[in-house]
């Protein structure tokens, strides 16, 4: 039963956390004034807008990776939560132009980070016997 187990762990870290990887990277290439000014919006530091090249950087890096992938997916699942919270709480109840739901990638994301928090990144990583792998 569990013979794909390791395979569709890797799938799923490779699959998710890359496509998060790339909205990194254009924060990283085009920069995150708009993050800055949401944080500063909200009175806090805007030193706290760097956080989001550790979440959707870092952490997919790392999931990628399958190096200490648990606490990488509580990271990542983290930066999602405070985009919902900062940015997307208006959007809760909306559909896309498509009749989606608006936050369904954002939602998965979250969950996403979640499960591979749970998981851990199964035997194909690159760390596999520390209790944050």
């Amino acid at each position: 039963m569990k013979t794909n187990y390791h395979i569709a762990l890797l799938l799923l870290r490779i699959s998710v956390a890359f496509t998060m990887l790339i909205y990194g990277t254009t924060k990283l290439l085009f920069g995150n004034e708009f993050i800055e000014t949401v944080v500063l919006d909200y009175g806090l530091p805007k030193f706290f807008s760097y956080g989001v090249y550790v979440g959707e950087i870092i952490a997919p890096i790392l999931i990628i990776i399958g190096f200490r992938t648990k606490i990488s997916g509580l990271v990542f699942a983290l930066n999602c939560i405070v985009a919902f919270l900062l940015v997307q709480i208006p959007n809760v109840f909306k559909l896309n132009e498509f009749g989606g739901w608006y936050l369904g990638l954002l939602f998965i994301y979250i969950i996403f980070g979640v499960a591979i928090f749970l998981t851990g990144g199964g035997k194909y990583a690159v760390s596999t016997s520390n209790k944050w792998d």
